[in-house]
């Protein structure tokens, strides 16, 4: 049996009139707005204030950031252009620290521009425009590819828990996990979905319950603290979260809450698949141990919008990303391929391949 290729009706970001503008997902899924940004200062506020979020696409918003800052001053003198550069590269890299993609995609960025550094200033600036927009479409092509190699892992009438939101929203396109949940659709494959809604941030119940929805692929929402009840009554059959950071052993950071699901999913003997294209990994972080975990504002915690139930001077602790240890990973799902029991010796071999 198959199915018709679902074409997702929105574009997380996108380049138009010389721009970038992106969807405000902090306004999902009440409103759907898209933001313009001109230049790499307002593009590191957008990704600081979580108008994008999820590694894949803050990765592509800071390579179209340093195309932005390039463009501006393009008709500057190379000496003012390459300190503003500088200065834009240096403001990106600041905005968020776990999601490795954002420093993979600075780095593609600073390659180009080095490669073409004799040019006169207009001339890199639309290099690197390309360059950002190369990068766009790599990552749509990439998710695509990741999916085919999970949907095959997905048995027909699977049901899936995923954690937070690892979707076209928090990519280019099509997304990670719930790429490989699209593509296992696609295939004709019947597969639903139960969503964790995500505290303190709620990307489960605001943003994957509305990219599935938006697709008709059925979905559930739950309480994060009730996975581990449907767990147990066997109402699972396989988890699949995205990633923001995998270390050169396989410990894998995603978003708070992902480490405990995955313990859980281990004790009742269901697999946990990781979905993430490859500059997801870093191969210069030996281990989960080493990787920066980012802290948030408080009033992430205490409320949300403009209703707060905490009461006022608590004490408050907001990690906004934990690590899952490789063991508990069944596989990890890439562009390049599906990596079973992944430990240092199989990411270095996904990554030579």
């Amino acid at each position: 049996m198959s199915a018709n290729k679902i074409k997702t009706g929105f574009e997380t970001l996108r380049w138009r009139d010389g721009r970038l503008e992106m969807i405000d997902q902090r306004a999902l899924p009440s409103e759907v707005n898209y933001l313009p940004y001109t230049s790499a200062a307002e593009t590191a506020a957008g990704i600081r204030d979580m108008v994008v979020r999820g590694a894949p696409a803050i990765g592509c918003a800071a390579a179209y950031g340093i195309a932005l800052e390039a463009l501006q001053l393009r008709k500057h003198s190379a000496e003012e252009f390459n300190a503003g550069l500088e200065a834009a590269f240096a403001t990106l890299a600041a905005s968020r620290p776990t999601a490795v993609n954002l420093f993979w995609a600075l780095e593609r960025m600073r390659e180009h521009w080095q490669s073409a550094a004799a040019a006169a200033p207009a001339t890199i600036a639309f290099r690197l425009l390309a360059a950002a927009q190369a990068i766009h479409k790599a990552d749509i092509a990439a998710n695509r590819r990741m999916g085919e190699f999970g949907a095959a892992l997905l048995a027909d009438g699977a049901r899936v828990l995923t954690h937070c939101n690892a979707g076209a929203l928090a990519t280019a396109g099509h997304g990670t996990a719930l790429g490989v949940i699209r593509s296992a659709v696609e295939a004709g494959k019947s597969i639903s979905v139960f969503a964790d809604e995500t505290r303190p941030f709620l990307q489960g119940a605001r943003l994957t319950a509305w990219e599935l929805m938006e697709d008709d692929i059925a979905v559930t929402l739950i309480a994060d603290n009730a996975a581990a009840f449907l767990m147990s009554r066997g109402e699972i059959d396989a988890v699949i979260v995205g990633a923001d950071r995998i270390a050169a052993n396989g410990d894998v950071a995603n978003k708070i809450g992902t480490y405990g699901v995955a313990v859980v999913a281990h004790r009742h003997g269901i697999p946990f698949y990781v979905a993430a294209p490859l500059s997801t990994i870093d191969a210069g972080i030996a281990s989960g141990a080493d990787i920066p975990i980012e802290e948030r504002n408080a009033s992430e915690v205490t409320g949300y919008g403009n209703l707060r139930w905490a009461p006022a001077g608590v004490n408050v602790r907001n990690p906004v990303f934990d690590v899952t240890p490789a063991e508990l990973v069944t596989a990890i799902i890439t562009e390049r391929g599906v990596i079973h029991a992944p430990d240092a010796s199989k990411l270095r071999s996904h990554l030579a391949a």
